[in-house]
């Protein structure tokens, strides 16, 4: 009886394939949807640690519940503006690294 081979792939080869090379707009469009899912993850997370419903952060920001309820859910993209000032009505600390080519900056 003969046995099947199975292909594996890196996960980048997985993405590659199925998602679009990097640059193409499926890709980006996945890379951008991970990303706002992490950040509205963590203002969920920084927003409990402050023990804050969505109503209060939202009064804070000077935006209503249902936007905090969007962007934590990532169902809306905010603008750094936006983001800048709920990372301030949460007293946090945001920091982050810019690479190119490999290379941090």
């Amino acid at each position: 009886m003969k046995t099947k081979t199975f292909k594996s792939y890196t996960l980048e080869e997985a993405k590659d394939r199925y998602l679009g090379k990097v640059g193409t707009q499926s890709r980006d469009t996945y890379e951008h949807n991970l990303l706002m899912a992490k950040v509205g993850y963590m203002i969920r997370e920084a927003r409990l640690k402050r023990n804050l419903t969505q109503a209060e952060l939202g009064k804070r920001v000077g935006v209503q519940r249902a936007q905090i309820s969007r962007i934590e859910n990532s169902l809306n993209s905010a603008s750094i503006n936006t983001l800048s000032r709920i990372f301030k009505a949460l007293d946090a600390e945001v920091t982050f690294t810019v690479r190119l080519d490999g290379r941090q900056l």
